[in-house]
């Protein structure tokens, strides 16, 4: 009897289980469809000023019409390349670019590594102080001391118009030291203590034991560094008066100011310039977005 009595029990609560879900259900996919539909709002306005960056360079008559935003068969050209090359030599700003950006990222990452290791698994004095006074630096703005450093590089140094005095004021960078003491914090203790008690030194377990663990923070650090310097201009402005050794952003602005007034389709021409200057970037991220993961620290200790 019992069990005639339990069956339309048991079955009448598994009729209203789902009844009462199908609401909550569509509800959770209404909010699904409008969350899509917000980022793809929010993804096609952030993208539409590349788009429109796109089509311009490639206009051989400017069109800053609403129209315009939609490329005609009979504008398409590669005319504003051809411009810009003559004007600036896109070959040449875009290798100066190359060697300050290359540069700045070396000495970001050998110097950032050794100060962020130092500052997280060292023990000396000061050590708090000086990690402080690095974090208070970054509050510090670089056009501060852009007229002293410039008085230092290119007056005592005699660094001006060398890529040496472009790269000198960014070869160390407070924030990737920080990113690279946190990672190394991370790393469990007893890694490093028992190659110590194997007689390593510590230059050999940063190379072999820390380094191996933090390519992540190597990575982050160099995507953070890389879109500093290649869009720098200020500095290498007021550094480099020869125009054979201005990166492409200076260049561009340097055209803007003197030849663009005189060129057919400036418009198109610069828009082609920046297409250029924004290509490597672009590129850069796109390839290296799927690395952005943190690795299992945990993983060389076993136990």
């Amino acid at each position: 009897m019992s069990h005639t009595t339990s069956t339309p029990i048991s079955m009448a609560k598994a009729a209203a289980v789902p009844a009462s879900s199908e609401p909550h259900t569509a509800t959770h996919r209404r909010w699904s469809v409008w969350r899509l539909v917000t980022l793809l709002l929010g993804a096609l306005a952030f993208l539409f000023p590349f788009y429109y960056m796109i089509v311009g360079s490639f206009q051989k008559r400017a069109d800053t019409s609403v129209g315009g935003i939609v490329p005609r068969s009979g504008n398409v050209s590669l005319h504003n390349y051809v411009q810009i090359d003559r004007a600036i030599d896109l070959g040449k700003t875009l290798l100066n670019s190359g060697i300050f950006t290359g540069g700045v990222l070396l000495g970001t990452v050998v110097l950032g590594i050794l100060a962020g290791y130092a500052l997280a698994q060292l023990h000396f004095r000061g050590r708090g102080v000086l990690f402080a006074s690095m974090v208070l630096l970054q509050v510090v703005p670089f056009q501060l001391l852009m007229i002293p450093l410039y008085v230092l590089i290119v007056r005592d140094y005699g660094l001006g118009d060398s890529y040496l005095g472009m790269i000198a004021p960014y070869a160390i960078n407070s924030t990737a030291v920080f990113v690279f003491r946190q990672y190394f914090l991370q790393l469990p203790a007893d890694l490093f203590n028992a190659a110590r008690i194997d007689g390593a030194s510590e230059l050999r377990i940063l190379r072999s034991v820390a380094l191996p663990l933090v390519k992540p923070a190597i990575l982050t650090a160099v995507l953070m560094t890389f879109i500093g310097p290649w869009n720098e201009f200020l500095w290498p402005f007021l550094v480099t008066k020869d125009h054979a050794k201005q990166p492409l952003a200076v260049a561009l602005a340097n055209y803007i100011s003197t030849v663009a007034a005189s060129a057919g389709n400036p418009y198109g021409a610069i828009l082609a310039g920046a297409c250029v200057l924004a290509l490597p970037a672009v590129a850069l991220f796109v390839a290296f977005q799927r690395h952005f993961t943190s690795t299992n620290l945990g993983s060389g200790v076993k136990g």
